[in-house]
């Protein structure tokens, strides 16, 4: 298959099959640390989701998923200073997802359900969309689709299950506006 790690002579670097636009060993290293932490809030993102609401499991996770966003937002301002020209978008789209994230704590606080679920699955389908517009060229599947697929699947699939957990979910019937 690919090899682990090779440079190529275009000034990118192939990492397991995906292309990272950089030889830069400080680049490289910021990469290998927002790589593993998007993978963490991908996953503690999903476990809050699926969990049963209120403390335990649903907060527990959802801490982590905000503390590893915040860490993911800050390595990708990293990462898109060095290239801003190319990657000013997906600085833009990790302010949001982060800042998402950040208003659905808030509302939480103050029980605030509704906010919270909107601004919480606006946050973790803006950080989709970050990495398939990144990444989506080069993934098996997503390489044969055309670009706004990586813009525009990630909300088809979100906005009917937060559109139908507004609508339905009990805590959201239950709690206080907004």
């Amino acid at each position: 298959m690919y090899p682990k790690s090779i440079s190529v002579a275009d000034g990118s670097t192939l990492i397991a099959g995906i292309e990272i636009p950089s030889t830069d060993p400080i680049f490289l290293a910021i990469v290998g640390v927002h790589i593993p932490l998007g993978l963490a809030a991908v996953a503690t993102g999903a476990i809050a989701m699926l969990s049963n609401k209120g403390r335990g499991r649903h907060s527990t996770f959802g801490t982590i998923y905000f503390w590893c966003l915040l860490a993911i937002t800050v390595s990708a301002t990293l990462l898109s200073i060095t290239r801003w020209a190319e990657d000013f978008h997906l600085f833009a789209l990790g302010a949001a997802a982060f800042v998402c994230a950040w208003f659905g704590r808030l509302a939480v606080r103050r029980d605030w359900i509704r906010l919270h679920l909107s601004s919480m699955g606006s946050s973790y389908t803006l950080m989709l969309i970050a990495f398939y517009v990144d990444n989506g060229p080069q993934l098996p599947l997503w390489r044969s689709f055309p670009h706004i697929t990586y813009w525009m699947l990630p909300l088809v699939v979100a906005i009917p299950i937060v559109t139908w957990a507004l609508l339905r979910h009990p805590l959201a019937q239950s709690s206080r506006a907004p």
